[in-house]
C-alpha cells in the first residue's frame, strides 16, 4: 500500500511537522536583539563598554546606545544604492546616508533622529521578541539575501532569487520596470510542496505581498489564503489537520500596521508575535512538533556592525544586481520545543529555511544559493526529549499596548512608504488577471461603471471634503477608515481578488481531484485545499476507528462509501488515508477523494 505521508532526507528523528513562517520588517540584528549579549557573552552583539560609530556629514559622531524609541516617523531608505554607502568604511555609513538623504527633508532630521539610526533596544524593552530569545535560540548570523528593500529579500525567503530584481516599484528615485516585478514567475516553496502533496497555508492581515509571485495568483493557490483568524483557529484545532508548512504576512497598511515598519509603534508588531507564540504554544499536540521561524526581511537602514559576507549567486539574472553579497544581519529566532535555549552561531541567509524544507521533505531545487546554503535544521535538536516547561505565555501591559503618543500614530497611518505605494501598484496587475477569466463584454461595462464611480467620488470630495473618504473594507467590515480611506480601498481590492479567485478554484481543484492520471499526493492535495475552503473534513469522513466528537468522547460518524460503494476504516490520525484496494472503479482513489468528489457532484455544477 503506497504511503501518501510527506517524504522526508531530513535525519529520521527529526521531531518537527510544522514549519511556521512569521516575516517582520526593516529592523537589524544590533538593534532588535544585541542587548542578547548581556545574557549570552558569545553573542555577536552589542558592547556597551565598546560601541561602534558612526559620522554625519558635518563629522559628528554618533555611537550605540540604548533607545526607547518606539515610533519613528522617517523611513530609513535601505535601496541597494543606499544600502552601498551605508556599507562604507566597515558599515560607517549609516549615519551619513540617512544625513543625505533627510537633511532637506520636510521636516528635516534631527540629531535625535540619527542617534534612533544607532540606538538599540535594552534587554525586556521588546516583550515578545526579547522574551523569545532568552527561552529559545538565537540565530545571530542570519542575514539577509541581499544588501537591499523588502520585495526582492522576501522573494529570496519563498523562492530563492529575485529574478534580477532589486528596485522597488512605487520608489520615485529609481526607474522601475514594474511589469518585470509582476511578472515574477519562478518556481516557489509552495510549487515545491504541492508537486509532494504537502499541505501548506497561507495567512494574512490585509494584502498578501507574496501575490506578486505569479504562481500564487493561480486559483488551486489562492485557495490557501485566509485571513490572520484563520490562522488562530486552526491552531486550536486538531494537530493533524494543521498545514505542515504556513507562512505569515502582517499588516502591511494603516492603523492597524503590525509588520515592524517604519513609522508604526513598534508594539503592533510585539503584539503580534505574542499572539502567534501564544496560539501555537496553547495547543500542546501541536505546540510539540511546531517549529516557529521568526526573521525580519532586511535591516531597514538601521546600524548593525557585522559586514555581510559574500554570496552565491542564485541564477543567471543580473538586470538590476549581481546578487553576489548577502544583505545586513536581522533579528532570526527559532522557536520550538525542539531546539535549545541559546545561541546558534553558524552562518544563515534565508535561503537557509528553504534548504531545510528541501532537505526535510525531499522536494525539488530552488536555485543555486538554496543548494549551497546551510540548513537550520542543524539548530534543531534530534534524538532527545522534547523540552518541557517553555514559556507558557507573553502577555503585554497595557502601557505596552497603548500609543505613546496618539498623536504621532494618526501621522504614521498616513505616511506613504515606498512599500505601500508598491502594494498600490500591485493591484492593476491583479485585478487585469481577474478580468482576463470573464467574458470580454463583462469586463468593459465593469470598467464603464468604475469610471463612473470614480468620476462622482471625486466631484463628492472636491465638494464637500474628506468627509465623504469614509470607507468600510469588507475584509475589515467593522472598521471605518477616515483619512486613511485609500487604504481601506486597497483591502477592498484584495479581498474582491481573494473572493474570485477562491471561486474559481473550486473547478480548478474539481479537475486536480478527479483526474486519475495525476499522482495520488497531487489529487490529496487538491482535497485538502477543497477541505479548507469548505470546512469539510473530507479526509476524516469514513468511517474511523476513533474521533473525539464536541463532548470530548469518541464516537463513530457514519461510515461513507466511496464512489464504488465500498467502506474503509480509516485511523483518525491518519492525515492522508489508505489507498483502497486495487480492483473496480476504487482504483486510483482513496476515501478522501471520493468523499470529495461525492461533495463535488452535489454542490458543483
Amino acid at each position: 500500500m503506497p504511503s501518501l505521508e510527506p517524504m522526508s532526507t531530513a535525519p529520521n528523528d527529526d521531531p518537527i511537522k510544522h514549519v511556521v513562517v512569521l516575516m517582520m520588517e526593516n529592523h537589524s540584528f544590533d538593534q532588535m536583539l544585541g542587548c542578547l549579549k548581556q545574557v549570552y557573552p558569545e553573542l555577536e552583539g552589542v558592547d556597551p563598554t565598546n560601541p561602534y560609530s558612526n559620522f554625519d556629514l558635518a563629522g559628528k559622531r554618533f555611537s550605540q546606545a540604548p533607545t526607547t524609541e518606539r515610533q519613528m516617523l522617517l523611513d530609513p531608505h535601505h535601496e541597494v544604492g543606499h544600502v552601498a554607502i551605508q556599507l562604507e568604511n566597515h558599515n560607517g555609513g549609516f549615519v551619513k546616508d540617512f544625513d543625505q538623504s533627510f537633511s532637506h527633508a520636510t521636516p528635516p532630521c534631527t540629531d535625535q533622529d540619527k542617534q534612533f539610526i544607532m540606538g538599540y533596544y535594552s534587554l525586556n524593552f521588546l516583550p515578545a521578541l526579547h522574551a523569545l530569545a532568552q527561552e529559545f535560540t538565537i540565530c545571530d548570523h542570519w542575514f539577509s539575501s541581499l544588501p537591499g528593500p523588502t520585495w526582492p529579500n522576501r522573494f529570496f525567503v519563498l523562492s530563492g532569487t529575485a529574478n534580477g530584481r532589486v528596485a522597488m516599484p512605487g520608489d520615485e528615485t529609481h526607474k522601475v520596470d514594474l511589469p518585470g516585478w509582476f511578472e515574477q514567475d519562478q518556481p516557489t516553496i509552495f510549487d515545491r510542496l504541492s508537486e509532494k502533496g504537502i499541505h501548506w497555508k497561507v495567512y494574512f492581515h490585509d494584502a498578501p505581498q507574496s501575490w506578486v509571485l505569479c504562481h500564487q495568483r493561480r486559483p488551486e493557490n489562492v485557495a490557501r489564503y485566509f485571513y490572520i483568524s484563520r490562522f488562530h483557529a486552526d491552531a486550536r484545532g486538531l494537530a493533524d489537520d494543521f498545514p505542515a508548512f504556513c507562512f505569515i504576512e502582517p499588516d502591511f497598511m494603516g492603523y492597524d500596521e503590525n509588520d515592524d515598519h517604519p513609522p508604526h509603534d513598534i508594539m503592533k508588531a510585539e503584539k503580534l508575535i505574542a499572539d502567534v507564540y501564544n496560539s501555537l504554544r496553547a495547543n500542546p499536540d501541536l505546540w510539540k512538533s511546531t517549529l516557529l521561524v521568526i526573521i525580519y526581511d532586511e535591516h531597514g537602514g538601521f546600524y548593525d556592525h557585522v559586514e555581510p559576507p559574500e554570496a552565491i549567486q542564485p541564477d543567471n539574472h543580473r538586470e538590476e544586481y549581481t546578487f553576489d553579497r548577502l544583505g545586513l544581519r536581522v533579528p532570526a529566532l527559532l522557536v520550538s520545543p525542539c531546539v535549545k535555549q541559546g545561541v546558534e552561531r553558524t552562518q544563515f541567509d534565508h535561503t537557509s529555511l528553504l534548504k531545510y524544507l528541501i532537505d526535510k521533505w525531499g522536494l525539488g531545487p530552488l536555485g543555486k544559493r538554496t543548494e549551497a546554503a546551510t540548513s537550520i535544521g542543524v539548530a534543531i535538536r534530534t534524538g532527545e526529549p522534547i523540552r518541557e516547561n517553555t514559556l507558557e505565555r507573553i502577555e503585554l501591559t497595557a502601557d505596552q499596548l497603548a500609543p505613546p503618543d496618539p498623536g504621532r500614530e494618526e501621522q504614521a497611518a498616513d505616511v506613504e512608504t515606498a512599500h505601500h505605494k508598491a502594494l498600490a501598484a500591485m493591484w492593476p496587475y491583479t485585478k487585469a488577471e481577474a478580468d482576463e477569466r470573464l467574458p470580454r463584454i463583462s469586463t468593459a461595462i465593469a470598467r464603464f461603471f468604475e469610471a463612473i464611480k470614480d468620476v462622482f467620488d471625486y466631484l463628492a470630495r472636491f465638494f464637500y471634503g474628506e468627509a465623504t473618504a469614509m470607507s468600510i473594507s469588507p475584509s475589515q467590515p467593522d472598521h471605518i477608515s477616515g483619512k486613511q480611506g485609500k487604504w481601506a480601498v486597497l483591502h477592498q481590492h484584495f479581498a474582491v481578488f481573494l473572493s474570485h479567485q477562491k471561486t474559481m478554484s473550486v473547478s480548478v481543484l474539481a479537475g486536480k481531484i478527479r483526474d486519475v492520471s495525476l499522482p495520488l499526493p497531487e489529487r490529496e492535495h487538491a482535497v485538502r485545499a477543497l477541505a479548507s475552503l469548505t470546512g469539510r473534513k473530507f479526509h476524516r469522513t469514513p468511517e474511523t476507528l476513533e474521533q473525539v466528537g464536541e463532548s470530548g468522547q469518541p464516537v463513530s460518524p457514519p461510515a461513507v462509501p466511496d464512489s464504488a460503494g465500498v467502506v474503509y476504516k480509516v485511523p483518525l490520525k491518519s492525515a492522508f488515508p489508505p489507498v483502497p484496494p486495487q480492483g473496480g472503479s476504487a482504483v486510483g482513489t482513496t476515501n478522501s477523494i471520493a468523499s470529495a468528489d461525492e461533495w463535488l457532484k452535489l454542490h458543483h455544477h
